[in-house]
């Protein structure tokens, strides 16, 4: 199905060929049009998502109505509300796509069953959730202690693709500046170099 997602797997597990087509067996593929959601503010999310072509971003909205990005997300990168799959409660997490996407769902319970069958696939997501713990520790520091323009600067040394195909609002606000500032920043960062 996905080479991709097969690379993906063996960055952190070494999966066999055939533990990977069991894998593919509970997968299915969904295109996502620009501008459309994977999962809505208050539901259960019932997948991971691999993203497989575009990009993606998620998002809560405060009480007044501003929007707060979470995660982006484009080709190798899992998304999902985590809390709300772990637990298998309403999630607090809206994800949109940014572009038209393909996306490789997989849902909760057949990976809590493929978890059995292959042990080395809970190496792999007990290590991508070590992850997104520690970038998420890492992200509450910088926002503490570190200038918008070194988070900037360190978004797009780090993920280069999200530098050029996210829109400015959209970076702006994952790091939780206005856009206005970062237009400062981008101008100031082109005007050093």
């Amino acid at each position: 199905m996905s080479s991709l997602l097969f690379d993906n797997f063996n960055k952190y597990s070494r999966l066999t060929e055939e533990e990977f087509h069991l894998i593919e067996q509970v997968l299915t593929r969904k295109m996502v049009k620009k501008k459309k959601n994977l999962l809505n503010e208050g539901n259960i999310c019932k997948y991971l998502f691999f993203v497989e072509k575009g990009a993606l971003r998620s998002y809560t909205i405060d009480e007044n109505g501003s929007e707060h990005i979470v995660q982006l997300a484009v080709e190798d990168y899992w998304i999902a509300d985590l809390s709300s799959f772990i637990t298998q409660t309403p999630g607090m997490l809206t994800i949109e796509a940014i572009e038209d996407c393909e996306v490789l769902l997989l849902p909760n319970p057949e990976l809590e069953r493929l978890y059995d069958a292959i042990p080395s696939l809970g190496t792999f997501f007990r290590k991508l959730y070590q992850r997104a713990y520690v970038h998420l520790q890492g992200r509450l520091h910088s926002s503490q202690r570190v200038s918008a323009e070194e988070r900037y600067l360190e978004l797009i040394n780090s993920q280069p693709k999200i530098g050029t195909r996210i829109p400015l609002i959209y970076i702006a606000s994952y790091l939780g500046i206005t856009p206005e500032s970062l237009s400062r920043i981008r101008k100031n960062v082109y005007n050093k170099s």
